[in-house]
């Protein structure tokens, strides 16, 4: 789902109308009828419900939402924070059709005024006073009005944003916005929606009638939904067999390092793919076959440390033969000399490949022999592996995370998958998507390898649409964290948890993916 600046949105807005002949008071009476109808399902017990309004479109969005309340029973009491005469437009055409009167407030003084405190007491609280297209800062009447909803303990629903906010954040707020437990948002999100985690609910986005054609924006940016997913989680054929859903090999393991490279083959496996074998050294070969019988073994020639061995190069061009995808790195080291055979190895390498960890490491310095020409080339990279590729500090890559992917994507023409807060996923053109999934209980030694599996698993099946597998996977391990935090905690969380929580992960995907509302936590 493309990601909009408030601009882009505005003119969205007058496409809609002036191209495809929707008049603007009906997308209001749509976005008003979304919030109104997210109330009645989400908190159908309120028993009062506050609506807070300023003078803009935002106001005229909740004056709807609270006739809608109202018509279908609900206690409902709008708070204008204007006077009427300062209603335009569609915004004052649904202020004529409240079936009950609003209470005006002009003044700082009067909202704290006995005659508006005693009307302030809700069970809910919608916040249609500021929209996206307010530049902050908030101050005077409309800051006290959400110095009320923050300082209360009833749930608030934001319309469109949380007011105060600036839509075209890519980084936390600041200055007053008002608190909110879930926003209703329409048409497609802006950069604050996805970045400035604007509520501990959920951002939901409903469609108001804009056509996808009239969705136009210049900043090459998406959020990834369950949505777009639909088609790589349908159902499988009744005629089925393992040889349809790809074969994976993973290059790696070492002393000390075996579970790494275990951990991604069964991932693979749990993603999806028919078949998984991992190449390693003979030294774990056993370690690994133990790890789960599904997971097929090759041994390699070793280092006298116990890494893969340089001369292993023919042994893996030979296992290469026939598989649909290739993921080098998890727990390969970074000897000398498993770090050429790597560069060796990726270089001839036609076959999608995926690499990450010390895989990624062995390009430190040499970054320009990482190339995806004519090929399909994924690199995993967590911040420092970044920041070693592009020769720059990990400081330097948090400070820009969608300039330094996008640079190095473009530059060496593969797709990035920066791990971290908001992954991001760029490919070869700088078309970037940010993932809403995961949570911090995930910051802990292999949840990286289980993403690479998944990676080549849902690369296996879909070699067809390499960039949505990738979408995919980046999606499911994120979920597959958030359903195992919901039992194991955050703090004893660890990667294998992920796998168990991943066939829920791919049931709730799919079960969203039909539902009316696009939503993500955050």
């Amino acid at each position: 789902m493309k990601i909009v600046t408030a601009a882009e949105m505005r003119a969205i807005d007058r496409a809609t109308t002036e191209r495809f002949g929707i008049p603007s008071i009906r997308l209001m009476e749509n976005a008003g009828a979304a919030v109104a109808d997210y109330v009645l399902t989400r908190h159908a017990s309120a028993g009062r419900t506050v609506v807070f309004c300023g003078k803009g479109n935002n106001g005229g969005d909740g004056f709807v939402a609270a006739r809608r309340l109202h018509e279908k029973g609900k206690a409902v009491q709008v708070i204008l924070l204007a006077d009427p005469a300062e209603l335009r437009g569609d915004a004052a055409v649904m202020f004529g059709k409240l079936p009950a009167a609003a209470i005006t407030v002009h003044s700082s003084e009067e909202l704290k005024s006995n005659r508006v405190r005693l009307s302030l007491a809700a069970d809910l609280y919608v916040d249609a006073i500021l929209g996206t297209g307010f530049k902050p800062p908030v101050k005077g009447l409309y800051a006290d009005a959400i110095a009320i909803m923050n300082a209360s303990q009833s749930p608030v629903v934001a319309v469109d944003i949380p007011s105060g906010a600036d839509a075209d954040a890519m980084g936390p707020q600041t200055g007053m916005i008002a608190r909110a437990d879930a926003v209703v948002t329409f048409t497609a999100p802006r950069p604050a929606h996805v970045f400035s985690l604007l509520t501990d609910g959920s951002t939901y986005v409903a469609g108001i009638g804009s056509p996808e054609e009239a969705i136009v924006s210049s900043l090459q940016l998406n959020v990834i939904t369950a949505r777009d997913l639909a088609p790589v989680l349908g159902p499988r054929p009744v005629e089925s067999n393992k040889g349809l859903y790809g074969r994976v090999l993973v290059i790696g393991g070492s002393v000390g390092k075996a579970g790494a490279a275990a951990m991604a083959g069964i991932a693979a496996l749990r993603a999806g793919a028919g078949l998984s074998t991992v190449a390693t050294v003979k030294s774990t070969l056993s370690t690994v076959a133990g790890f789960h019988p599904e997971l097929m073994t090759e041994p390699l020639a070793e280092t006298e440390a116990g890494t893969i061995a340089k001369k292993a190069a023919g042994r893996l061009d030979e296992l290469a033969r026939g598989k649909t995808v290739l993921a080098v790195g998890p727990g390969i080291s970074r000897h000398a000399q498993t770090a050429e055979l790597v560069r060796t190895l990726v270089e001839k390498c036609k076959a999608p490949l995926v690499v990450d960890a010390d895989g990624l490491n062995a390009f430190e310095g040499r970054a320009d022999e990482l190339n995806g020409k004519h090929r399909s080339l994924v690199i995993t990279p967590h911040p420092g592996e970044m920041a070693r590729l592009g020769g720059c500090t990990t400081a330097e890559v948090q400070k820009d995370r969608l300039g330094v992917a996008r640079k190095f994507a473009r530059a060496h023409e593969v797709t990035v998958v920066l791990k971290g807060h908001r992954t991001l996923v760029v490919r070869p053109d700088g078309e970037a998507w940010v993932n809403t999934t995961g949570n911090p209980g995930m910051s802990t030694g292999g949840t990286g390898d289980i993403l690479t599996g998944m990676v080549a698993g849902m690369i296996a099946q879909h070699p067809e649409d390499v960039l949505l597998a990738v979408l995919a996977a980046v999606h499911l391990h994120g979920l597959a964290g958030d359903v195992a935090r919901e039992s194991m905690g955050e703090r004893s969380l660890i990667a294998t948890d992920l796998l168990r929580g991943l066939p829920e992960a791919i049931r709730r995907t799919q079960k969203s993916a039909a539902e009316e509302l696009v939503t993500w936590t955050g």
